[in-house]
């Protein structure tokens, strides 16, 4: 794939020493750090213009609402660029975590469809992840299981076996994502979730290799 040559990053968060390592372990000729609340539109819009000010232009954003509308705001003038968010499997299933987050997601999802065709006038894609859980710290305060316990869990509800999704994995769809093997995908939820969304187990259709 051809997204890593000469990418510099601009990584917001409010986890200040965390985010500094990240960082310090690319390096500053490659990367700098802005604290920044996505839920504070002032931090957002601080964070869009240190960054085009530091590296001329903006072309990937990694984000949420207000990170969209602000990546809009400095990719418009240029005519280019591509936005992702983490929706989740959530945005396409009931039943997986709280109302509240399952109609956030669901928003995610209904968000990224109407900027991809609002933006594509000006040559912006605009697409969200939706993975299946992974061991992080939201995931583990909401099922009360942490580390390779919860993996055990989910790999039992899981429809992929013999795999387990970790973050990386994501990283991996997103940089596909923002690569020039994804130049006219735009408008798409791509789902990582070993086939979970599309199959009711209740139907335990398929036994294989016995019932063959």
């Amino acid at each position: 794939m051809k997204y890593t040559s000469g990418r510099k990053l601009a990584h917001c968060d409010v986890q200040d020493q965390l985010g500094q390592s990240v960082c310090d372990a690319l390096g500053s000729s490659n990367s700098i750090y802005v604290h920044c609340d996505v839920t504070n539109e002032e931090h957002v819009k601080n964070a869009v213009d240190i960054a085009v000010a530091t590296y001329g232009k903006l072309d990937i954003m990694f984000c949420v609402f207000l990170s969209m509308k602000h990546a809009a705001r400095v990719m418009v003038p240029a005519r280019a660029g591509s936005i992702i968010s983490t929706a989740s499997i959530s945005s396409n299933v009931g039943g997986a975590a709280s109302h509240a987050y399952c109609c956030a997601k669901h928003a995610v999802a209904g968000l990224t469809k109407n900027l991809a065709v609002e933006l594509g006038q000006f040559g912006i894609r605009v697409n969200c992840l939706s993975p299946y859980a992974i061991v992080t710290p939201l995931t583990t305060s909401f099922g009360g299981v942490e580390g390779e316990a919860l993996e055990n869990v989910m790999n039992q509800l899981s429809n992929l076996k013999g795999v387990t999704l970790r973050t990386d994995d994501v990283s991996k769809a997103a940089l596909f994502l923002v690569s020039d093997e994804a130049k006219y995908i735009s408008g798409q939820n791509l789902f990582i979730d070993g086939g979970f969304s599309v199959v009711n187990p209740s139907f335990n259709m398929f036994k294989y290799p016995e019932d063959l």
